[in-house]
């Protein structure tokens, strides 16, 4: 990929202070909506573990990785 040196970086949405601001809201409401119901939700756990496979599948792939070759016994440096 070519990049202009000249050109501004611009952070992620993330990495801005509204990002930032958001998530951190995010993280204390899902923190106290999950003390409040914790009781409901011990219940779901293996069905929670089970759902969370798919969704890694969907985020990362199966097996996209940019892996190194491995070297073989008949390889020279």
């Amino acid at each position: 990929m070519n990049h202009d040196d000249n050109e501004p970086h611009v952070p992620s949405f993330w990495r801005r202070p509204a990002g930032m601001a958001l998530a951190t809201a995010a993280l204390i409401a899902g923190f106290y909506l999950l003390r409040e119901h914790w009781g409901h939700v011990t219940g779901y756990w293996p069905y929670l573990l089970l759902l969370a496979c798919p969704l890694m599948h969907l985020m990362h792939g199966h097996g996209n990785h940019a892996q190194t070759p491995r070297r073989t016994y008949n390889d020279k440096e």
